[in-house]
């Protein structure tokens, strides 16, 4: 159940929320449920053993919620190692 939450912050930051929101199809409000999301489970991920640098780039990366992970990787394997992208 989805459940209404004000926040104060600052233009700026709201301002590069949205342009950030908007260019990965996505809403401020589900940028900062995720965010909320990670923060809250990390103690539950303490347990588990992460590198400093894993640890420091968890969460950092925003998919759409559309996204397929598998055929974009398909994609990816396919123009890296297709005859035609050869270097």
């Amino acid at each position: 159940m989805d459940t209404k939450l004000t926040l104060k912050l600052d233009k700026a930051v709201i301002a590069r929320a949205k342009r950030f929101a908007k260019a990965h199809h996505t809403s401020v409000s589900k940028m900062v449920e995720r965010y909320l999301d990670q923060v809250t489970k990390q103690e539950e991920r303490e347990d588990e053993e992460l590198t400093p640098l894993v640890r420091s780039l968890y969460g950092v990366a925003f998919l759409p919620e559309n996204a397929d992970v598998k055929q974009d990787y398909y994609e990816h394997l396919l123009k890296k190692h297709s005859p035609e992208h050869a270097d």
